[in-house]
């Protein structure tokens, strides 16, 4: 008889210790992933601040005389392009992350191009409303810069906690997977190449 119940008791203290460490952990799971979902939200709407300047921008380059039009076209093309790439926060596959890195990328690409193409009329540079533009867009690029690195700080304290034990166990149970964060771009640790001889 006294056996049983040191048995069932023990059982019973098993239990509630796993149910503990299985309520704990789901709860912290469940901060961590709002957290991912909260600085994904501020990726997009960062990157949504730059989409937005590019019609300013453009309207403003427009006015430059024998501007080239085909910079112009390639900066609309990409805006249309990144912004029609949307994820959800819920989904954040690698497939998905790296698409909207992509188009991230080849708007941010074009808005360099047309920059660079800007520089040779003196003209456009010479007005306010250009500066204006130049700054907040350099400005929102930093923000850019900052907000990944703060979604790529929240999904490896999220991934760090879904994969260790006993987690790991509840994660599998509920749901909660492995998050993708942003990567380098393909070619970037290789160093620019200038040349002057142009």
């Amino acid at each position: 008889m006294k056996s049983r119940n040191l048995v069932l008791i023990v059982i019973v203290a098993a239990i509630l210790i796993l149910g503990g460490c299985g309520c704990s952990g789901y709860n912290k799971m469940v901060n961590l992933d709002e957290n991912v979902k909260a600085k994904w939200a501020n990726v997009q709407s960062d990157y949504q601040r730059r989409a937005d300047l590019v019609p300013n921008l453009v309207s403003t380059v427009k006015g430059a005389a024998n501007f080239e039009q085909e910079t112009l076209t390639k900066v609309i093309e990409a805006r249309a392009k990144a912004t029609s790439v949307n994820i959800n926060a819920d989904n954040l596959t690698p497939e998905k992350i790296e698409a909207f890195q992509k188009a991230q990328g080849e708007l941010g690409g074009a808005l360099s191009r047309l920059l660079v193409v800007a520089e040779q009329y003196p003209q456009l540079q010479a007005t306010q409303s250009f500066r204006d533009l130049q700054s907040q867009l350099e400005g929102t690029e930093n923000r850019i810069k900052v907000s990944r690195n703060d979604f790529n700080t929240a999904v490896q304290e999220y991934n760090s906690t879904v994969r260790r034990f006993p987690n790991n166990i509840f994660a599998g149970m509920f749901s909660f997977r492995v998050k993708e964060g942003f990567k380098a771009d393909a070619g970037s640790e290789n160093a620019p190449k200038v040349d002057f001889s142009k």
